[in-house]
């Protein structure tokens, strides 16, 4: 049984803002200055099994890091946009090009600029520590805090209300 009240069957794909979702809000730079994010094992698990099952996911962050590139490119996402200093235009171009329409789609968010988009997908989703404005938009809030769970939380519920969660052999491997 679900905990998140909408038609999970429905969701085709999902958008994921990185900072304070998929790592820790909290992150730690190195001598130059460049963020070095922490990466959920269980998320990436997550998120390739997703990718197998035929769900489309995409990164929408204003960073612009290399690292996430070939983070989430490794777990077979494609739909990588770094440096989205405006997140709705980008949402829905992404959405053009997918065929999508905003009720099959979830998107993942846990600051400000995470709002309109967030407001524009059929499901939106906040950590447990998001901004107050973006919890109060959510439609489900994780109980997990960002980067412990939140993506696995989510494709896990999503999957398993289309049956396919642990229905496979694909499931038992990276």
């Amino acid at each position: 049984m679900s905990k998140i009240d909408y038609p999970l069957d429905r969701i085709r794909a999902i958008a994921f803002d990185v900072d304070g979702v998929l790592s820790p809000s909290l992150v730690p730079m190195d001598a130059n200055g460049v963020p070095m994010r922490m990466a959920n094992l269980k998320d990436g698990y997550a998120m390739q099994f997703a990718v197998k099952c035929g769900l489309k996911i995409a990164i929408i962050t204003g960073a612009d890091t290399e690292s996430l590139r070939h983070r989430f490119g490794a777990l077979g996402i494609r739909d990588i946009y770094l440096r989205a200093s405006q997140k709705l235009p980008v949402f829905q171009e992404w959405m053009t090009l997918n065929g999508l329409n905003p009720d099959e789609i979830a998107y993942c968010g846990d600051d400000i600029p995470d709002i309109p988009p967030m407001m524009h997908a059929g499901l939106s989703v906040a950590p447990a520590d998001a901004a107050t404005e973006v919890r109060q938009c959510a439609k489900y809030i994780s109980p997990a805090a960002g980067g412990h769970g939140v993506a696995r939380d989510l494709i896990e519920q999503i999957l398993r209300a289309k049956g396919i969660w642990m229905n496979d052999t694909k499931a038992f491997g990276w």
